[in-house]
């Protein structure tokens, strides 16, 4: 079992605040966006031994297990973060597996460089997702129902908003919802920009319902990304409670802290809110236009004290232990791999400590008791 000593990225949306809080240090001053817990050759986790990712390299199967690198090759699947928002991330979607291997063979062979802005598949690998807050998390997920994206749209009186609520009238829904979002996305920017300050003017002036897309207009003034967050669910989890993202669905965080576990992969397609290349034509392509409830997770009983985020995805597994005083030691020996991360109170795994923001990497088939009060998050595979 490797304490993980884990990189914390400083991207500007992040809270400067909420991940050292949870730490117990003091902030830097700087946003302190992710945690990432993992072997992602981006900012692999540090162990006693090397990198995780050279640990693992050295014996996949002795560190992962037979099952796991018979599904997955010899590498860990998943990455497990600590995600602290202080403003909106990019409006974004995320391929299946078919479209990240044809999109990314597709770059390759057109010679597009690995780091290019426009370049859209990083990998050739899927990037489901699980995002559980920590505190109350704000986020936008999957579309709406045309007509109830059309009754809020038309509620903020903006007359240049007209045309897509008569879109969103039309049937069918999956059409309607993809005329509107092409023509957010392809409408002229100086144009767009007016509108969208209009409608952030509506939002802020309005409230309750619209209040939170006038805070994403407060972040991003001008962007049609506002206009295509409309067209989404808001969703207020509680701590506690999760989303699960998975191929083609619309989402972006807002704000709060919150543990996610994803695929172990960077391909993202942008919608906006964002200064970042957006690839219409690949994003219509990627999308899935069906309107849906969001969703909201809550963990579900199991044997010995376990709590599982059921979702239908085995490159990662999420489940977590509260523990209260005086509870026995738990045996969470598995023979898959394991990241357990602590969020608080005080926990032992094996000969380690941990409080809260603390980590370990488990191999596969290593005896694994943990004892204390507090909670602790357990991420492995499916195998």
């Amino acid at each position: 079992m490797d304490r993980l000593d884990n990189t914390i990225r400083p991207y500007a949306w992040g809270s400067p605040t909420a991940i050292p809080r949870l730490l117990g240090v003091e902030p830097t001053g700087e946003p302190q966006a992710e945690m990432w817990m993992g072997a992602h050759p981006g900012a692999p986790s540090r162990t006693g031994r090397g990198t995780l990712a050279e640990v693992i390299a050295a014996d996949p199967v002795g560190e992962l297990g037979a099952a796991s690198v018979a599904r997955f090759g010899p590498r860990l699947p998943f990455l497990l973060k600590l995600l602290a928002a202080a403003a909106p991330l990019s409006l974004q979607v995320h391929p299946d597996l078919e479209q990240a291997r044809q999109g990314y063979a597709e770059e390759e062979r057109r010679g597009i460089p690995a780091g290019a802005p426009h370049r859209n598949y990083k990998d050739a690998n899927h990037k489901p997702e699980l995002i559980c807050a920590l505190t109350e998390f704000d986020g936008l997920c999957g579309f709406r129902d045309p007509v109830q994206a059309a009754g809020l749209l038309d509620g903020l009186g903006v007359a240049s908003l007209k045309p897509y609520v008569d879109l969103l009238h039309a049937h069918p829904e999956d059409a309607a919802l993809r005329e509107v979002l092409t023509a957010i996305l392809t409408a002229d920017r100086e144009e767009t920009a007016r509108t969208v300050a209009e409608a952030a003017a509506a939002c802020t002036r309005l409230g309750g319902p619209y209040a939170p897309y006038a805070g994403i207009a407060h972040h991003y003034p001008g962007d049609p990304g506002v206009l295509a967050a409309l067209l989404l669910h808001h969703v207020r989890l509680q701590p506690g409670e999760a989303l699960f993202l998975g191929a083609g669905v619309p989402h972006a965080y807002l704000g709060g802290l919150g543990v996610e576990i994803m695929a172990n992969s960077d391909n993202v397609l942008r919608c906006g809110l964002t200064p970042k290349h957006v690839d219409v034509p690949e994003l219509l392509r990627v999308v899935r236009f069906a309107p849906g409830d969001p969703g909201v997770l809550r963990p579900e009983a199991a044997p010995d004290g376990e709590e599982v985020y059921e979702t239908p995805i085995d490159e990662f597994r999420l489940s977590r232990y509260v523990l209260p005083p005086g509870t026995a030691a738990h045996d969470l020996t598995l023979a898959t791999p394991q990241i357990l991360l602590c969020t608080a109170g005080t926990v032992r795994a094996g000969d380690h400590e941990l409080r809260p923001g603390r980590s370990v990497f488990v191999p596969a088939g290593e005896k694994t008791d943990v004892s204390g009060t507090g909670t602790l998050f357990r991420a492995t595979v499916v195998a």
